[in-house]
């Protein structure tokens, strides 16, 4: 398994690392003896000719330090505000630390909306990119001083995860603090054992990974294997490592046996599907019949009326919507040709009844192939589809 790490590490030339409000964080505030550490690293990176773009946490949590504010914030305004007070110091604290070594930084702030808007999320990529021509190191962080509830990405692990498809990332390094993926909760069990390698996320996986954070973090590691589940999808290989330890980075690309290495998948998404399948958010849902689930799955096809049984939900043509089987498994995501009324209307028909029903007939197809992301996942679907309907 070493040298299988070695290769992983020496053929990522672009690298997203994810720093954790827990990493970033200690009891006087930001912990500037972390950073400085963590920075060198990158630098080191840099110079063995990486290119590093970095999304980080810790603006909340800097800004609560500053006000001498303990304990959790209780509603999105206070949070709002400690971010604002916090993120200029945070930004601070990167750029004069990677000053000492003639690095330039430039902060990029993002909320959904940037991402789920195609021309906005192609101008977010032109930046990325100009930047990291200019050798200047991205630091992106969610705009928490704006962002509500239906434009914020959750946390910053599903931030990163959409990141690196912008950036076409080669790796991504989530670094938090705890060493890696146990396979029982460590704070719980004496006997929890690391997992260093994750061919595959199964459901034993994902049952491993607990929603518990700590008082500054957002996460929790069900969510950092989430994203490592939608980033090996784009077949990006994936890292959870100690970011406290000292020369963590350093460690991983010598190849050492550090934190835990999600393989990426053999059968990937195009950059463009991918953002169908994890940045959009789904407006309604199509259920589909055994024959559409078939021809889409099998086939690689497009959705075509004759095969949904049920529409729920209110959308307009262009929205992303849901397509699920008869037993609610998700099979895919899509962009759709027709809004909910008229996908209701059409439902169960053949294309050549379109025009008939409709009065006119701008596609064939409910959703197209090409702007359909496929995201069934087969031992899940296979052991749902034993299940009786209704549990």
């Amino acid at each position: 398994m070493a040298q299988m790490r070695k290769e992983i590490f020496d053929k990522a030339k672009r690298v997203l690392v994810k720093i954790g409000s827990a990493v970033l964080t200690g009891e006087d505030g930001l912990d500037l003896h972390v950073i400085e550490q963590l920075v060198e690293n990158i630098v080191h990176l840099r110079n063995r000719g990486k290119q590093v773009v970095i999304v980080t946490s810790g603006a909340i949590a800097s800004g609560k330090h500053r006000l001498g504010i303990t304990g959790p914030l209780k509603s999105m305004p206070q949070k709002q505000a400690a971010a604002a007070i916090g993120q200029g110091r945070l930004m601070r604290v990167y750029s004069n630390a990677f000053g000492k070594y003639g690095v330039y930084v430039g902060q990029v702030l993002l909320t959904m909306s940037d991402l789920t808007d195609r021309k906005r999320f192609l101008n977010v990529k032109n930046t990325l990119n100009q930047l990291l021509e200019w050798k200047v190191i991205p630091i992106i962080n969610e705009n928490d001083t704006v962002a509500v509830e239906e434009i914020k990405f959750g946390d910053n692990d599903q931030l990163s995860a959409m990141t690196a498809n912008i950036i076409d990332a080669d790796l991504v390094i989530n670094l938090t603090n705890i060493e890696g993926l146990y396979d029982k909760n460590p704070n719980r069990s004496a006997k929890a054992k690391i997992i260093h390698l994750v061919e595959e996320i199964s459901e034993e996986i994902e049952q491993a990974a607990t929603s518990e954070t700590s008082d500054v973090g957002t996460g929790g590691m069900k969510s950092k294997v989430a994203a490592a589940k939608q980033v090996t999808t784009c077949g990006i290989p994936y890292v959870i490592a100690p970011g406290k330890e000292k020369d963590i980075l350093k460690d991983l690309f010598d190849g050492k046996e550090k934190g835990t290495l999600f393989l990426p998948k053999t059968n990937v998404l195009s950059s463009r599907k991918y953002w169908i399948a994890y940045t959009l958010r789904s407006r309604g849902k199509i259920t589909l019949d055994e024959g559409a689930k078939a021809a889409i799955i099998e086939e690689g096809g497009s959705l075509l009326p004759s095969g949904v049984v049920n529409v729920e939900g209110d959308f307009c043509v262009g929205d992303p919507v849901s397509c699920v089987d008869e037993q609610g498994v998700v099979i895919a995501k899509g962009i759709t040709n027709y809004s909910s009324e008229e996908v209701r209307k059409i439902m169960g028909q053949k294309s050549t009844k379109i025009e008939q029903i409709l009065g006119y007939k701008d596609y064939d197809e409910v959703i197209h192939r090409d702007n359909m992301a496929v995201v069934w996942e087969k031992e899940k679907c296979r052991r749902t589809s034993k299940e009786p309907k209704g549990k």
